[in-house]
């Protein structure tokens, strides 16, 4: 089974991020996209997080069309700090060691990867594919191929699509009382609203 996972604190869930699981589910053949919102980020620490109940809750409705879309709460469930190695590991003993893992990220979240947590074992677990966002370079393979070797083989960089929703600024948008229709699901836009989230 071919499976995409997308980790993310989803702060909110927009449809960048479902435009990227679908191009992923489809050019990839991927069995299913499992959606994965961040229990406790570390790399986010001292950051306002909106509750997990409601980020979880925004997944749950962005995604309730797709049925090859999946939400997975084992970052939210697990305590302490939120560590994508982890989240791996536990990943391949549920869904089988003969599953093929596509880990989905962006270019800037692809550059911070030597960083994170063990990344050698990550592309071990996982094929990394990172989509460009604009404004961004593209990192350069070389670079990671010398902090994570042959990161090269267990990588891919598709060129599209480029897509420039951001969470941060969505958020922003609520806050200043603007419109963020078109940027979010219908849904995801009702439930902010009914919850008054992003409000200051």
């Amino acid at each position: 089974m071919k499976i995409g996972i997308m980790g993310g604190t989803f702060d909110p869930m927009h449809l960048g991020h479902l435009i990227i699981a679908e191009e992923a589910r489809t050019s990839l053949g991927l069995d299913k996209v499992m959606f994965i919102p961040a229990g406790n980020p570390w790399m986010k620490s001292g950051h306002e997080i909106t509750p997990a109940n409601h980020r979880v809750e925004m997944v749950k409705l962005a995604i309730q069309s797709n049925p090859f879309f999946s939400l997975v709460t084992v970052e939210i469930d697990r305590p302490g700090s939120t560590f994508t190695v982890d989240t791996l590991e536990q990943l391949w003993k549920d869904v089988g060691y003969d599953s093929q893992l596509y880990l989905l990220m962006s270019w800037d979240s692809l550059a911070d990867m030597p960083n994170w947590k063990a990344p050698y074992r990550i592309s071990k677990m996982a094929t990394v594919v990172a989509f460009p966002r604009p404004g961004l370079n593209r990192p350069d393979p070389a670079v990671m191929e010398s902090v994570i070797p042959g990161f090269s083989e267990r990588s891919l960089m598709p060129e599209e699509p480029c897509i420039g929703i951001s969470s941060t600024a969505i958020r922003a948008r609520v806050a200043a009382g603007k419109s963020i229709r078109y940027l979010v699901p219908d849904a995801v836009e009702k439930y902010i609203a009914d919850n008054g989230l992003y409000k200051k």
